[in-house]
């Protein structure tokens, strides 16, 4: 019989729309401003923190709304953003160092939803407001950085192999000299550096009087060294987001040395890029007690030394050879020592800690220092309009190797508690490959967010209507019809967005829904266009409609087909934004695609199906 579908049909189109929107739900139930409360320094949060946190507000007369223990934090939901910052400022100063109070924006989904795992669309940061940063990564110092490692490997390779040589140095930018005393010692040196380094070009470089070989990388090794310098400080940065507890955070890369940092729903923003944009590291190395400080100060530095200064601008004596770097450092955490000062507590990884046991069980007795590295904004900006970055290296602590060390130890001689807090935090969410620098920032208040939200909700609601309009005035019953498909379809837009872990609503995302809803009544157009075609060649109402339904389909799977192979390509090479547009698009393709053939088929066969009928409103 014509237009009838079987049961399972009617079954499978009532579960798809019952299932997005149960999904689509949570959307309607906004957010909650809140604090986030978490542990620091090593300090955990657990349900006593409740009590403490309740009491500390009521004592205040600051209302709330719920404090609840969730994931190992403590969350508080206000009704004002207003009661959200006094509390902030309030708890953070009860609370001390030994916590972080982080502004955030909780969703007020209802229980039973979350436990089916129902949760609203996250939001990107045009919407819900917060912080955008573009970074640029120094690859001059990245590069300077290697090429310090590549002359201590070249120092070390040529004792074992107890080839002498005079000195070793940085030549231009991405080049090592090693310089020889003899022909000799250069076909050697040549011969077993080659070996042991393929990645590297090596020139005989000499002159009559002068025997040196000259290293370079090459340029594949180079491309990679780039590429490694940006990937590392992605996983770096994505490190010290989840340190400041932002949820839905972006972090990715743009162009070949630049990393955009998007954190949405983050009021303080100067926190944020402080721990974003620090660069500090320490290093290990051993003091040099041999030498003259009065000769050190004015210059004279024994070979394989340097001169470094302390918090107090007097000079310390360095060993070039690192022990050990920011990059063995798994875990670090302040706390204060036995007499209240502060302190950082470090652990490493396996691999650094066989070396500092390694050096320390052979250096009893002697002092290592540890050296702080931080590079700040200058101010200045080169000819291309890079940001120039500045220096500062200081010995911070200088101990004596009493016993061997193992993987776990700490370090004196900082300033203040506080000082200590932020360098544990950088410490443990990791040292950054290379220096970065923040060319560009923007804030979105959660006002211009909401507006964003507004304004694009108008701009759907005005085009559904329009095109509501016109499918009632112009095709009738069939027409409302096709606007109930409308409805569903959008329901079904943000019930999937919602489903989706990785998806972001964005101001471009509003658009590809406006977009679909237009594109979404072309299909019933064309079936409706090709029902009226048939009647006019005189078959019959059930005619019409089951050949207008078949004769369409492959116009509408022709059209969608290729429009959704662009939204994949957009997804494929597009950046943020355009991200955001192609993601909405596809799904708006795709359930455009079931509400038009499908959901509107079933309901015209729930009308009309098997009935006798004379004449269509179409």
């Amino acid at each position: 019989m014509l237009n009838r579908y079987p049961l399972w049909k009617y079954l499978m189109v009532v579960f798809t729309l019952l299932i997005g929107a149960l999904y689509a739900l949570p959307n309607i139930y906004g957010e909650d401003p809140a604090i986030q409360i978490t542990g620091a320094r090593g300090a955990s949060v657990d349900t006593a923190m409740l009590d403490t946190v309740t009491k500390t507000l009521e004592d205040k007369n600051l209302s709330y709304k719920s404090v609840a223990y969730e994931n190992g934090s403590v969350l508080v939901r206000f009704n004002e953003t207003d009661v959200q910052i006094s509390a902030r400022d309030i708890i953070n100063e009860s609370l001390g160092k030994d916590h972080i109070v982080a502004l955030n924006l909780a969703p007020s989904t209802p229980d039973w939803l979350e436990s089916i795992g129902a949760a609203p669309m996250k939001l990107g940061l045009d919407l819900r407001g917060g912080v955008h940063f573009l970074m640029e990564v120094d690859m001059d110092s990245a590069m300077d950085k290697l090429i310090g490692q590549q002359e201590e490997a070249f120092r070390s390779e040529l004792r074992e192999k107890k080839i002498r040589y005079r000195a070793i140095r940085k030549s231009g930018k991405d080049g090592v000299e090693v310089v020889l005393r003899n022909a000799e010692q250069l076909d050697l040196a040549e011969k077993e550096l080659k070996a042991l380094h393929p990645d590297m070009t090596f020139v005989d470089s000499s002159t009559s009087t002068r025997f040196s070989l000259l290293a370079k990388f090459t340029d594949q090794r180079l491309q990679e060294i780039r590429n490694y310098a940006v990937e590392q400080n992605i996983t770096i940065l994505r490190n010290r987001v989840n340190e400041l507890g932002v949820a839905e955070p972006l972090v990715q890369r743009q162009g070949a040395s630049r990393i955009v940092v998007e954190l949405p729903g983050v009021q303080d923003t100067a926190r944020a890029k402080e721990i974003l944009g620090a660069t500090a590291t320490l290093e290990f190395r051993e003091v040099d007690d041999k030498a003259d400080l009065a000769a050190a100060a004015n210059g004279r530095v024994p070979a394989g030394s340097e001169v470094k200064q302390d918090r107090n601008g007097r000079p310390v004596v360095l060993k070039k050879r690192v022990i050990l770097g920011g990059s063995s450092i798994t875990d670090a955490s302040s706390s204060a020592d036995e007499y209240g000062r502060p302190q950082v507590n470090i652990s490493l990884d396996s691999e650094g800690g066989s070396k500092m046991t390694a050096f320390s069980k052979k250096s009893i007795g002697k002092l290592m220092a540890t050296v702080f590295t931080e590079y700040k904004d200058s101010g200045r900006r080169s000819p291309e309009g890079k940001v120039i970055l500045s220096k500062h290296e200081e010995v911070i602590n200088q101990a004596t190797i009493q016993s061997a060390l193992g993987r776990n130890f700490r370090i004196t001689g900082i300033d203040s508690q506080s000082e200590a807090h932020n360098l544990a935090l950088l410490l443990r969410a990791g040292a950054l490959i290379a220096p970065i620098s923040i060319v560009e920032e923007r804030t979105i208040g959660p006002s211009l967010g909401q507006q964003n939200i507004d304004l694009g909700i108008q701009a759907m609601i005005w085009g559904m209507v329009a095109v509501m309009l016109f499918t009632i005035l112009y095709y009738r019953k069939f027409g409302l019809i096709a606007n109930l498909a409308l409805v569903v379809n959008l329901v079904l837009i943000i019930g999937v967005m919602s489903m989706i872990p990785g998806a972001t609503m964005t101001l471009p995302g509003i658009a590809g829904i406006v977009l679909t809803v237009g594109m979404a009544v072309d299909a019933n157009v064309l079936i409706f266009e090709r029902i009226r075609e048939e009647l006019r060649e005189g078959r019959n109402p059930q005619q019409a409609i089951h050949q207008g339904y078949a004769n369409a389909f492959s116009t509408i799977a022709d059209a969608n087909v290729t429009t959704l192979i662009t939204a994949i390509i957009l997804f494929a090479v597009g950046t943020g934004a355009i991200k955001g547009f192609a993601v909405t698009l596809s799904i708006g393709i795709l359930t455009s695609m079931f509400t038009a053939i499908i959901g509107t088929r079933a309901v015209v066969n729930l009308l009309y199906g098997g009935k006798r009928i004379n004449k269509l409103s179409i």
